[in-house]
């Protein structure tokens, strides 16, 4: 409004010109914020142009949220507009942030519906400032090193500390509340303090950025390495991931010249030590720990490392020093006694797919979803891993390995996909001279005996995973419990492996469900 230098007005006119109430006018006036000009003869309240500019002043503090008393500093001239507005501004942004923090919890409650125990700690956590978050994972870094002489991981610790967003995402704030919960977690406490502990007794003091950007390329590296074996359907217990241990083992000999083991070439010693370093690594704890740092703080996250961990030490004890498992089977092969007469072990392959065939046959395509004994796997997952199973033996048998474990060979029918896969099979198993030929150290048959004892075991799993009888071909489940203990039975039984560790299972159990409970299934 734009006030013309004259006046008096009444009360009347005053609140005509601002827009605000008699009453209101009268209160302030009655308060002394904006005393009025002048008395008329009959006693009323007058006002000049500079109350009604004090009036409109009054009027736009309170729009903005302040308080009488400030209103009354302000046009009293005791403080000056920038700083109360600077103030006011710094009492608004905490006022923000709680309604934030009060929104994030809400958030988190119609997404969780946590207890009331849960509930008090989400809102006290929501709450923490910038500086209340640091401090929780100083201490907690201060407790895991202690006196550890290991500055590098000790600064790489209290580097990444969590700096949640003013608006933070949902996912931001969930992270940040597990993480909350994560650092008061003993065992992860002793996670980073055995990784210390580790690091000072082995490679203790500081350590420049060219070694560690090193040591993670390093692990760039063998996870690539490991993560396309298993896209290729290398197992981690077999000859062929000795390659893929071989090269790991090359690039990470350089990265050790700096500790006190100095290993310095691809030996046993050297694979004892990589394996006794990925154990001390691979805590789940540790990884998801930054994994939550880097959602909170807006990084990209890491794929896990877990299942290529799991491989890659599985790998390192089947496979302790160069050659050994390879050189193992092939005295087994060469010493070993045949389940089957090179003659019937033909004859046995053909039984065995058979069988697995009328499983196959029973699927119908409604139970593709339900779960196998096989962890992570369907059925479909399982059917498809039975086409690849005889494409990739029969493919070994022709000379011409297949790296498509992970491709979808099931198509549109399951039961055919199947029938002409083994079909393939049994062709290549029956070339003139196969069974002799040597393929690295086992001669043919042993690869035929190979597939019969995969198709029985996971013909056991998709018989299991869809109510059908599980008592089949018991003559050659039986005649092959052998060959699976000969051959399995020394190798390790850990996360990644081929085989969990066996099961109990009763003496009088059909042949089949022996056999896959030594193989690590679970009988009932």
């Amino acid at each position: 409004m734009h006030v013309e230098d004259r006046g008096p007005w009444s009360i009347g006119e005053v609140a005509g010109k601002t827009g605000l109430s008699v009453k209101l006018i009268r209160h302030w006036s009655d308060m002394g914020l904006v005393p009025p000009t002048a008395r008329t003869a009959a006693g009323y309240r007058a006002y000049d142009s500079g109350a009604v500019a004090r009036l409109e002043l009054a009027r736009t503090l309170r729009d903005l949220g302040l308080g009488l008393p400030v209103i009354r500093d302000v046009l009293d001239r005791e403080q000056t507009l920038a700083e109360v507005a600077a103030a006011h501004l710094d009492a608004l942004e905490a006022q923000i942030r709680t309604l934030r923090s009060q929104q994030a919890v809400l958030r988190a409650v119609a997404r969780h519906e946590p207890t009331a125990e849960g509930l008090a700690f989400m809102n006290r956590t929501a709450r923490l400032s910038t500086a209340e978050r640091r401090t929780i994972i100083h201490d907690f870094v201060t407790r895991a090193i202690g006196d550890l002489d290991v500055p590098s991981y000790r600064r790489g610790l209290l580097a990444a500390t969590p700096e949640l967003p003013d608006n933070p995402t949902d996912e931001q704030v969930d992270a940040w509340l597990e993480l909350s919960d994560l650092v008061t977690d003993p065992a992860l406490l002793s996670g980073v303090r055995r990784m210390a502990r580790y690091a000072a007794e082995h490679a203790p003091g500081e350590h420049d950025e060219e070694t560690l950007r090193a040591a993670q390329e390093v692990t760039d590296d063998w996870t690539e390495r490991v993560n396309t074996a298993i896209r290729e359907g290398i197992a981690p217990d077999s000859p062929a991931a000795d390659p893929v241990v071989e090269a790991v083992v090359a690039a990470w000999i350089p990265t050790q010249a700096q500790t006190r083991d100095k290993v310095r070439t691809d030996s046993a010693s050297a694979r004892r030590l990589l394996l006794e370093q990925l154990e001390v690594a691979s805590d789940t704890g540790v990884e998801r720990y930054w994994q939550l740092l880097c959602v909170i703080n807006g990084q990209s996250v890491r794929p896990s490392m877990e299942v290529a961990g799991d491989w890659l030490k599985t790998a390192l004890r089947a496979n302790p020093e160069p050659g050994a498992r390879a050189a193992e089977l092939g005295d087994l092969y060469d010493a070993g006694t045949d389940a089957w007469e090179p003659a019937g072990v033909l004859d046995a392959c053909e039984r065995t797919l058979n069988a697995v065939g009328g499983v196959v046959s029973a699927v119908d395509r409604d139970l593709f979803d339900r779960p196998t004994p096989c962890a992570g796997w369907d059925v479909r997952t399982l059917l498809n891993h039975l086409v690849w199973e005889n494409l990739v033996w029969s493919g070994l048998a022709n000379g011409v390995p297949r790296l498509d474990a992970t491709a979808d060979h099931l198509g549109e029918d399951h039961i055919e996909a199947f029938r002409s896969a083994a079909q393939g099979t049994l062709t290549a198993f029956r070339r003139p001279g196969m069974l002799d030929q040597r393929y690295g150290p086992a001669p043919g048959r042993r690869l035929v005996e190979q597939l019969i004892i995969e198709m029985l075991v996971h013909c056991w799993d998709l018989a299991k995973a869809i109510g059908h009888p599980r008592d089949l071909v018991a003559d050659l489940a039986e005649s092959a419990l052998p060959v699976v203990r000969e051959i399995y039975g020394a190798l390790p039984r850990t996360a990644g492996g081929s085989f969990a560790p066996p099961r109990p299972t009763p003496q009088d159990a059909p042949a089949l469900d022996r056999l896959a409970g030594y193989l690590g299934r679970t009988v009932t």
